[in-house]
C-alpha cells in the first residue's frame, strides 16, 4: 500500500463550523453583498469574455486598480488566488528545506501549514498577554537564524493591532525576510506599511479582497513588495493563477472607491455596535470572559472554556470561531449582532 510522507500524513484539511441555517459569524467574511450596480456592470460585461483563451497572466489591470485604491505603484502587486495561495508560493520560493522559518501565536493557521509544506523548521514564538513584544521577537529570530517572519497585523485571532511604528522596527531589527498579512488592515486606518515599501528589501506585504472589500467568494489576494521581491514572487507564482471572472470583478469593485468607503463605515459601525453589546454583557457578568481590543471586524474573547461557548451558541442557531484558545466572533448585520449578543447573555444567565 502507498504510504503518505510525514510532512502530509499529519496534515489535517480546514474544517469550517458546520451548522444548517445558523448565523455565520464564524469566518470574518463581509456580511455585505456586492452593490447590485456592480453586480449588474459584472453581469454585462461577462458576455464579452473570452471563456476559451487563459486570462491575463500578470493581472495588469486588476493589479493597476487596487494599486490605485491603496496608493502604491502596480510594479509592486502581485495578484493571488486569495492570500492562501500567495502564502504557499512564499514559503515554497523563498524558503529552502530545513531552514526555519517563525510566527507568533496564536496566529493565522495557514503559516505553519505552509511552512510544513516546504520543509521548513518552525519556531512558534509566543505572545505576551496576546501582544507581540518587538524586541523579544527580534531576538529570537536572530539567536535561532529565522530566515522567514511571517505574522498578521491587526492579528487573527486576537484582533490586535501592533502600532506601525513598532512593526517598522521589527523589520528593520531582524535579517530574515518579513512577511507582513495585512488581511485586516482596512479596519485600522493609518497604520499599514504599504507606503513604505522600497524603504525595505525584506518585506512582503499581504492583503485581501476577502474582508472590507467583500469578494470572499472570487478569492482574491495580493502580495506588495519591492521591485527586486515582488519580481521574484511573480516568476514563482503559477502563470494563470487568477481566474478572469476575479479579475473583472475586482477590478470594477476596486475602482469604486466611494462604494468601497461605504461598505467600510458600515462594517465599522457594526464592530463598534458588538463590542459595545460584549462590554455590556461583561459588565453584568464580571470575571467571566473579557474582550481583547479590536483593531479588526470581529470581536475576539478570552474565556475558560471557549470550545464549549462555542458550541452551545451553535446549537441556538450562531456559528462562531473558536481559534487559537479564543472566540472569535465576527461582526454581523446589525439583527444579526443583536441575535448573538442576546443568546450569548443568555447562556451567562443559565450558567449562574
Amino acid at each position: 500500500m502507498y504510504a503518505l510522507n510525514d510532512k502530509i500524513g499529519a496534515l489535517r484539511a480546514y474544517t469550517p463550523v458546520k451548522g444548517e441555517g445558523c448565523i455565520r459569524l464564524d469566518a470574518n467574511e463581509s456580511f455585505l453583498n456586492l452593490p447590485r450596480e456592480i453586480l449588474k456592470e459584472l453581469a454585462a460585461s461577462l458576455s464579452g469574455l473570452a471563456c476559451s483563451r487563459y486570462p491575463d497572466p500578470g493581472a495588469e489591470t486588476l493589479c493597476q486598480a487596487f494599486a490605485r485604491r491603496y496608493g502604491v505603484e502596480a510594479e509592486n502587486v502581485v495578484a493571488g488566488n486569495g492570500s492562501d495561495e500567495l502564502i504557499s508560493v512564499i514559503f515554497s520560493a523563498f524558503l529552502m528545506k530545513g531552514e526555519t522559518f517563525a510566527t507568533v501565536e496564536p496566529d493565522f493557521s495557514m503559516y505553519a501549514q505552509g511552512g510544513a509544506l516546504a520543509e521548513g523548521r518552525h519556531l512558534a514564538l509566543g505572545k505576551g498577554d496576546y501582544q507581540i513584544h518587538v524586541d523579544q521577537v527580534a531576538a529570537a529570530c536572530q539567536k535561532h537564524g529565522v530566515r522567514l517572519l511571517i505574522f498578521s497585523n491587526p492579528c487573527n485571532p486576537t484582533s490586535i493591532l501592533l502600532k506601525k511604528e513598532e512593526v517598522r522596527r521589527l523589520v528593520q531589527s531582524v535579517e530574515a525576510l518579513v512577511v507582513l498579512d495585512e488581511a485586516y488592515m482596512d479596519f485600522a486606518s493609518g497604520q499599514s506599511l504599504v507606503g513604505e515599501l522600497d524603504n525595505f528589501d525584506n518585506l512582503i506585504i499581504l492583503r485581501t479582497c476577502s474582508k472590507a472589500v467583500g469578494m470572499a467568494a472570487f478569492r482574491l489576494g495580493f502580495a506588495l513588495a519591492n521591485r527586486r521581491l515582488s519580481g521574484a514572487l511573480r516568476a514563482a507564482k503559477s502563470p494563470y493563477n487568477v481566474n478572469a471572472v476575479s479579475q473583472l470583478a475586482g477590478s470594477l469593485v476596486l475602482n469604486r472607491g466611494d462604494l468601497l468607503d461605504k461598505a467600510l463605515e458600515t462594517i465599522l459601525a457594526s464592530r463598534k455596535q458588538l463590542v459595545a453589546g460584549l462590554q455590556e454583557i461583561s459588565a453584568a457578568f464580571p470575571g467571566n470572559f473579557r474582550i481583547l481590543p479590536s483593531a479588526a471586524n470581529f470581536a475576539a474573547i478570552v474565556t475558560e472554556n471557549p470550545g464549549g461557548l462555542q458550541q452551545a451558541l451553535l446549537a441556538r442557531g450562531v456559528a462562531v470561531r473558536h481559534t487559537g484558545g479564543l472566540l472569535r466572533v465576527t461582526a454581523g448585520t446589525p439583527e444579526e449582532n443583536q441575535l448573538f449578543l442576546k443568546i450569548f447573555r443568555e447562556l451567562w444567565e443559565e450558567s449562574r
